[in-house]
Order: structure tokens, then C-alpha cells, then sequence
């Protein structure tokens, strides 16, 4: 099933129907109309995408056991983009397919005969993930609405996850606490913007573009999606794919969502990720109307689905459904979005609420790998890592680079073993 995903999402990469990363799909309209080269888009595809794959794909995959998006799709975002010829696509994606599938198990077990076994000592960032994660929608009501209705929607999310670890011990206690969050992030936006197209129409302001005057945005939004709903049934089995991966609970749609799927907490990760929906939405859609390419993953809501639904088949049908109304649906997503400006704005601060959230989880969490490893001398070694890639411009994005400092550590640290210069922590 891996393979044959990664061989049809190469394909729709080719076709520039649809890309994993949101950085790299601006720039496919110029490769659409044929304005930049097909090596040109790789490059972008490459450099945009590099970072994740290693630093962040590959070890949240080694250290969880369970597959993500930025391990399977950004590889075929640069390999589709990369193929010379449509019938290669797809053969390159299956081939990168083949290498996860069973190259994943393979460094897995090497690293375990390791004397300093760095992933086992990754379990820890789980932790720090997961409930430092909860946050993000407190900083996104903080950043667009202010300290107090955020230090409000703070002390609702804190209450809320020590009822749920009080009563509920067996739910994720952050499960109840982010779907309070993101609930009042939405309404104190859609709230927002009532109350101000309210204020316009008493004052007699409108929105309305004089008569003949054709809007330039609109046309081209227009035609992009038609372009999509020209290739429907080929979204249709890309969603029923993605759809069925997830059910097979082999395969989290984010950083918290992959721990949880490992715990076994399916409907806790179905809630992860739908609530990730309300940060991406705008920009996908936006996107996906301003360039002619979508997502890989539609809005991700198939990822949440998939996790609940009981067998594979219901899953086949219900993600080839759902890609289905969302390429359908893209215009008039891009109209309502046009109209609630407060809510587009909360979508970019949901994103980089996330972000900041992740980015301490992560860098703690690998700090705590560290000393689970080497103690200070695993301390020194990453958080040495980590600042050097700051010092250096960040060669290595920010998120990904904690990641990668702990697996070089952790291979420095069992060549100092060897040398018999260092004894790992018992």
C-alpha cells in the first residue's frame, strides 16, 4: 500500500496536479504555464523540503514506528517534479516506497544493536510533544485577540487537562483541552467578522466591484479550479489512498499524531489532526486557487477519518469521497474565505501557533534524549549541535535540526564508546 501511494502521489507531483509541501505549490503556476523549467521547480521542491525529510521525517519515523507525511510525500514532491517522463514518475515513487517500507525496519534494528541506542533514548520527546502541543491554540488567541481573552482560554485548556487526567485517565488529557481552544479561536473570529461587516453596511460600504469590471483574482481562481475538477477521479483515488493509510494505523498525519497512533489512542489522534485542519484550510485552499496544484492531502481531513474507520474498504470510499467535495467545493471555500478576513488571520496564527509549540517540544524533548543517552556529555554534544546550526544561518531548518543533533550525537557518542573514551548511562 506504501509503495503503490508513494508511486500514485509521484504520478500527481509529474502532472503538477498536487504537492505535499505549502512552500513549494506558489511556485508551480509558473511551472503550469510553462515560465520555469521542470529542474527549476525540483530545486525549489528540493531545497524547501531537504531539512524535513531528514531531519524530521525520518528520525520521527525511526523513533515512533510509524510512518508521516514529510517521510512519504515530500520525497515524491521532488522525484514526480524531478521525472523526465510521466510513466517514470510513478516507478521512482514506488521506489522510494520500497526503501521506507523496508529500509525503516532494517536502520531500526541496527541502531538497537548500537551500545548507546539514541532512538530508544528519543522515546522521551514524546512527552514534552504531546502536551506542549495542547498549547497552540492558547498562543493563537493570545497573538490575534490579545494577553487577556488568551490568558483566559490558558487557565480554561490547564483546568481541562487536569480534569481529563483526574477523571478520564485513560484519554489524552489534551484531547478536550485543544478542542476548547481552537472552538473559541473560531468563534472569537467569526464573531470579529459580523460585528464588522455590521459596521459596514450601516456605514453603506460595499464590497462590490463596478459594473464590467472584472476581477483578476477571480478569473484566475476560476480556471485553476477548473483545471482541478478536470482530474477528479484521479483526486478521488489519491484520497481513498491517503484515507486507507491511515486507517492501517501504520501512518500519523503530525509529530503528536504519530506518538499517539504508536500508544494505540486512534480517536485521540483523529482529534490531533482535525483540529490541524482549521490552520491549513485557508492556506490550501488559497493555494491551491492562486497556483493550480492541491495538496497531497486535500485539507488532511482524511487523515482523521481514516483513523476511525473500522476496515479499509470504508475507508477507500469515504477518502475518495471527501477529496471529492473538497476539490468540488474549492471555489466557493475561496469566496467564504474572501469574506471573513479574521478568520483567515486565525489560520496563519493557528500555523505559527503550532509551530512555536512543536519547535520548544521538539528541542526539549531532544535535550531530554540527550541526557537519557550521555547524560551531560550527550547534553553538551546536541545543545552544541543545535546552537551551531543557529550560529550558521540555519542550515538546517529550525524544527528539524534538535532531531539531528541527537542522532549525531548519538553516533559520536558510540564511536567515543568504542575508543573507550565514554560509558553509556545505564
Amino acid at each position: 500500500m506504501v509503495i503503490a501511494l508513494c508511486a500514485l502521489t509521484a504520478y500527481v507531483s509529474h502532472m503538477a496536479l498536487a504537492v505535499f509541501n505549502d512552500g513549494v505549490r506558489p511556485f508551480m503556476l509558473d511551472f503550469i504555464q510553462k515560465r520555469t523549467t521542470r529542474s527549476a521547480t525540483t530545486a525549489v521542491s528540493f531545497g524547501l523540503s531537504a531539512g524535513f525529510i531528514f531531519g524530521l521525517g525520518a528520525p520521527m519515523a525511526l523513533v515512533s514506528g510509524v510512518l508521516n507525511p514529510w517521510l512519504l510525500f515530500l520525497p515524491t514532491d521532488i522525484l514526480g517534479l524531478l521525472s523526465p517522463k510521466k510513466w517514470l514518475a510513478p516507478l521512482l515513487g514506488a521506489g522510494w516506497g520500497a526503501v521506507v517500507v523496508y529500509g525503516l525496519g532494517g536502520a531500526n534494528d541496527l541502531a538497537k544493536k548500537l551500545p548507546v541506542d539514541f532512538l530508544d533514548a528519543m522515546q522521551q520527546m514524546s512527552t514534552p510533544i504531546l502536551f506542549l502541543f495542547t498549547l497552540f491554540p492558547v498562543l493563537a488567541v493570545t497573538k490575534q485577540f490579545g494577553r487577556l481573552r488568551g490568558g483566559i482560554v490558558g487557565v480554561v485548556e490547564l483546568a481541562l487537562v487536569v480534569m481529563t487526567m483526574k477523571l478520564w485517565p485513560s484519554v489524552f488529557p489534551g484531547a478536550i483541552a485543544m478542542a476548547v481552544g481552537v472552538l473559541a479561536l473560531i468563534g472569537f473570529a467569526i464573531d470579529k467578522d459580523l460585528k464588522q461587516r455590521r459596521a459596514d453596511r450601516a456605514a453603506g460600504v460595499s464590497y462590490e466591484l463596478p459594473e464590467g469590471v472584472e476581477d483578476p483574482m477571480a478569473s484566475l481562481f476560476s480556471a485553476s479550479a477548473a483545471r482541478l475538477r478536470r482530474h477528479l477521479p484521479l483526486f478521488m483515488v489519491l484520497g481513498a489512498g491517503v484515507c486507507v493509510l491511515a486507517q492501517m494505523k501504520i501512518f500519523g498525519g503530525g509529530e503528536a499524531t504519530s506518538f499517539l497512533i504508536a500508544k494505540g489512542q486512534y480517536a485521540e489522534a483523529a482529534q490531533v489532526d482535525f483540529y490541524r485542519v482549521f490552520g491549513f484550510v485557508p492556506l490550501i485552499a488559497t493555494t491551491a486557487l492562486a497556483s493550480g496544484a492541491y495538496g497531497i492531502a486535500g485539507f488532511t481531513l482524511a487523515y482523521p477519518i481514516g483513523y476511525l474507520m473500522p476496515n479499509p474498504f470504508l475507508a477507500a470510499l469515504a477518502g475518495a469521497a471527501v477529496f471529492a467535495l473538497e476539490v468540488l467545493a474549492l471555489s466557493y471555500i475561496g469566496r467564504v474565505l474572501g469574506r471573513l478576513p479574521s478568520v483567515r488571520d486565525s489560520s496563519e496564527h493557528l500555523r505559527s501557533a503550532i509551530s512555536e509549540a512543536l519547535g520548544l517540544a521538539i528541542l526539549f524533548g531532544s535535550l531530554m534524549a540527550a541526557n537519557a543517552m550521555g547524560g551531560g556529555l550527550g547534553i553538551l554534544i546536541c545543545g552544541g549541535l543545535y546552537l551551531l546550526n543557529e550560529a550558521m544561518g540555519r542550515p538546517v531548518v529550525r524544527m528539524a535540526a534538535a532531531p539531528v543533533a541527537v542522532i549525531i550525537g548519538g553516533i559520536l557518542l558510540n564511536l567515543l564508546y568504542w575508543m573507550d573514551l565514554f560509558t553509556p548511562v545505564k
